[in-house]
C-alpha cells in the first residue's frame, strides 16, 4: 500500500515541524508541516479520489507555474495521474491531543537500538561522512543523528507521491501560499532533471530523502557530492543526502569545534529565572554561578551560551551554544535539537543522559494547553497567541506569572501552574 510512513513516523511519537527554508531567516513555525505523525497515523490508508474543485486548481496553477519557468512538458509529466489525496488532509488536519513529554521523547530518540544502529551506520559510512566533515565541517554523528531521527537510518524515507501531496495542500487553502511554494520548488526539481515523477517520493507533508529535505529546502541547499550528474536524496544511496544536509547546516552557521551543548549540574541554590535561550552568558560566568558539567568541571569555553530547562527545574539542565541555534534551522523544537545533540554523542560513544527527570508528570492535553495559555493573557501575561503550542512566547508568559505568584520561574507548562491559574 502506498504511502503508509514518513521517516521518523515508525520511530517517535512525538510530531514535531518539518524542517524547510527558503532562506536561513527567523523560523516560523506556524507555516511549518506536521512532518513527523505518530505511528498510528501513518498507517492509515491513502486515499485519491477524484475531486473537480481540485483539477479545476490545477488548471489555473498551471498558468501560474509557467511563470516560474516550468515548461508543459514538465507539467504534464508532474501531474499524470495526480489525484486529490484525502489522507494527506486528514493528516494534516489531525492536531495531536497528546504531547509525549521531553523525558519520553529522548528515550525513544536516544533508544539503545537507535544508537547501536547509529554506531553500525556511522561505522559502515566512515569513508564517506568522514570525508563530508572535511568538506563541510560539520561532525559526521551530527549528521548520522539527522539521518537516523529523520529515517531510521534511511529505513522509512517515505513512499508519497510528493507532488500529489504538495498540491493537495495547496489546494485545501489552510496554508495555501507556503504548499503552493513548495509546489513550485518541487516542479522545478523536476525541471531539472534531478529525479523523475515517480521517484519524488516523500512524507505526507512533502519532506523527501535520507533526511527529509522539504523542495525549497532541497534547491537552496542539496549538492551532486558523489559527482554523477544529479542531487539524489531518494535512492538507496545516501551519499547526496548526507552531504547535503552538512551543507544545510554549513549555509545555516554551524561553528567548527563547537559542541551544540551538554548537561549540567546546577547548585541547589541556582536562579532559575536565569534559564532560557534569551539569557547568554560566557562559561565562566555560568561557572561562577555554580554551573558544572556532569563531572563537576567548570564548562570548556565555546562562546556564549544559554542554560536551558527543557523539564522545569526539576528536571536536567543543559548548557547550549550557538550550534544548537544552527540545528534548530534544521528543525525549531527544542526537543528535536536535544535529541539529535545527546544521539549524536551516544553515536560517538558518549555516555547516557545523568540527571533525572520528573517521570511521575504528564504532558498537558491539548485543551489544556489551550486553557493555560487563555488564562495567561486574561491574567495579564500574554501568550501573543492561543494555539495549545508552548514556544517561546508562552514560556516568557509563564515565567512572568510564575514570578508573581512565588513559584520557580523556570517556565515549564505544568498541570501545577494550570492549577494555579484556575484558583
Amino acid at each position: 500500500m502506498k504511502g503508509k510512513v514518513s521517516l521518523l513516523a515508525a520511530a517517535l511519537a512525538v510530531a514535531t515541524p518539518a524542517h524547510s527554508t527558503a532562506g536561513l531567516g527567523a523560523v516560523d513555525t506556524s507555516i511549518r508541516p506536521e512532518a513527523r505523525p505518530i505511528l498510528a497515523a501513518a498507517l492509515l490508508p491513502e486515499e485519491r479520489v477524484s475531486n473537480i474543485g481540485f483539477e479545476d486548481w490545477i488548471s489555473a496553477f498551471r498558468i501560474r507555474a509557467a511563470r516560474h519557468g516550468i515548461s508543459p512538458a514538465t507539467l504534464d509529466r508532474a501531474f499524470a495521474g495526480v489525484r486529490y489525496n484525502t489522507d494527506v488532509i486528514q493528516r494534516d488536519r489531525n492536531q495531536s491531543e497528546f504531547t509525549k513529554t521531553i523525558w519520553d521523547y529522548l528515550d525513544t530518540a536516544a533508544s539503545d537500538l537507535r544508537v547501536t544502529n547509529g554506531q553500525v551506520a556511522l561505522r559502515e559510512n566512515a569513508a564517506l561522512l568522514n570525508q563530508i566533515e572535511d568538506t563541510y565541517r560539520v561532525p559526521a554523528e551530527i549528521i548520522t543523528a539527522i539521518w537516523g531521527l529523520e529515517s531510521a537510518y534511511g529505513t522509512f524515507r517515505g513512499s508519497e507521491n510528493v507532488i500529489e501531496a504538495v498540491a493537495t495542500l495547496a489546494y485545501d487553502g489552510r496554508r495555501a501560499a507556503f504548499f503552493e511554494g513548495e509546489l513550485v520548488a518541487a516542479l522545478q526539481i523536476l525541471e531539472s532533471g534531478d529525479v523523475g515523477p515517480n521517484a519524488m517520493t516523500g512524507s505526507w507533508a512533502g519532506a523527501m530523502g535520507h533526511t527529509q529535505f522539504m523542495p525549497s529546502s532541497f534547491l537552496a541547499h542539496a549538492v551532486d557530492h558523489d559527482g554523477n550528474g544529479k542531487r539524489d536524496i531518494w535512492s538507496d544511496d545516501p551519499t547526496d543526502a548526507l552531504a547535503s544536509t552538512a551543507k544545510y547546516l554549513a549555509d545555516a552557521g554551524w561553528i567548527d569545534g563547537q559542541p551544540w551543548g551538554m548537561e549540567v549540574i546546577l547548585p541547589t541554590d541556582f536562579d532559575v529565572s536565569l534559564t532560557g535561550h534569551s539569557v547568554k552568558k560566557s562559561p565562566a560566568d555560568w561557572a561562577a554561578l555554580g554551573v558544572r558539567d556532569t563531572y563537576g568541571h567548570p564548562v570548556p569555553d565555546h562562546g556564549e551560551a544559554s542554560v536551558i530547562l527543557p523539564a522545569g527545574a526539576g528536571g536536567v539542565a543543559f548548557i547550549i551554544f550557538q550550534n544548537f541555534k544552527v540545528l534548530e534551522r534544521y528543525n525549531p523544537a527544542d526537543a528535536y535539537v536535544l535529541a539529535v545533540g545527546h544521539l549524536g554523542d551516544r553515536i560517538r560513544g558518549g555516555p547516557a543522559i545523568n540527571g533525572n527527570w520528573p517521570r511521575e508528570l504528564r504532558a498537558l492535553l491539548l485543551a489544556e494547553r489551550i486553557e493555560l495559555q487563555e488564562r495567561l493573557t486574561s491574567a495579564g501575561y500574554d501568550t501573543q497567541g492561543v494555539d495549545g503550542k508552548i514556544g517561546p512566547n508562552t514560556i516568557a508568559a509563564i515565567r512572568g506569572y510564575q514570578k508573581s505568584v512565588g513559584m520557580q520561574p523556570d517556565g515549564y507548562a505544568s498541570t501545577k501552574v494550570l492549577a494555579q491559574l484556575r484558583q
